[in-house]
């Protein structure tokens, strides 16, 4: 793993030295882009507009564009415009996890304790854990301020999950969404049955990215010059008025029928 942010934690007056480090990783399988013709691949060029000359990254700057010209940032632009978020993450409030709603949800992040941090790193994942309660502060985070929550994760390691600003979530108020109308109490009693009969304990293993596994098998068999058919997925059905008592009866039929098995 390499580190994506090296700086501190601040807890109260304790500040405990930490690098974050992505959590996750794509299971999505590599593709290249190639031109149809030959098959060469597709390279992209960082170009210069006016001379059409390729561009390397050392020489390639950031501005903004102000009144027809552009405003060019260095670093110490970035860390002057919030000098105390750039390397501490200060915790600002204790929450309940529950509290926050999961549209705000970004990027998941492990954070390791630097040297002469690990004392208070404990002393933190430990306090999380006893009161179930979750940090959050705010940070600089590739040139972007950027929320932070902070929790246990297996009672093992703290982990920053990235969260967005509130004026990132959209309106929803455009949609066409349903009138607030009573469903039929028969019809809830059963939709609650149904809910109830597959409630289980959340296991993210029982989750798998099969569409990328066979994806792969069909490149597999590509290769050795087989054929390989589609088959056709059925086609949404739209605006047709259902009998949800009969669907809701069948599902719960299925739903039975499985855990009989």
């Amino acid at each position: 793993m390499k580190a994506i942010w090296n700086g501190a934690i601040g807890f109260g007056l304790v500040n405990i030295p930490v690098k974050i480090y992505s959590a996750t990783e794509t299971s999505k399988l590599d593709l290249d882009m190639l031109d149809k013709s030959d098959f060469s691949n597709i390279k992209f060029k960082r170009v210069n507009e006016s001379t059409g000359k390729e561009v390397k990254w050392e020489n390639i700057v950031k501005g903004y564009l102000m009144d027809d010209r552009y405003i060019i940032l260095d670093e110490e632009d970035y860390e002057a415009a919030s000098p105390e978020k750039s390397k501490i993450l200060s915790i600002d409030q204790f929450v309940k996890e529950r509290e926050v709603d999961s549209v705000y949800f970004e990027n998941p992040y492990y954070l390791e304790p630097q040297k002469n941090g690990e004392n208070a790193y404990r002393l933190l994942l430990k306090a999380l854990s006893e009161t179930e309660m979750v940090g959050v502060g705010t940070f600089v985070l590739r040139e972007s301020e950027a929320i932070g929550m902070i929790r246990p994760y297996n009672d093992e390691v703290l982990v920053l999950n990235r969260l967005r600003f509130a004026q990132e979530i959209r309106d929803y108020k455009d949609l066409k969404i349903p009138a607030k109308k009573a469903p039929k109490p028969a019809e809830l009693k059963m939709a609650i049955s149904l809910i109830e009969q597959l409630s289980q304990e959340f296991d993210s293993f029982m989750y798998k990215d099969t569409y990328s596994e066979s994806l792969l098998k069909i490149i597999k068999q590509k290769a050795k010059g087989k054929n390989v058919k589609a088959k056709k997925a059925e086609p949404a059905k739209e605006g047709k008025v259902i009998d949800l008592m009969a669907q809701l009866k069948a599902s719960l039929q299925t739903s039975k029928s499985k855990n009989a098995s």
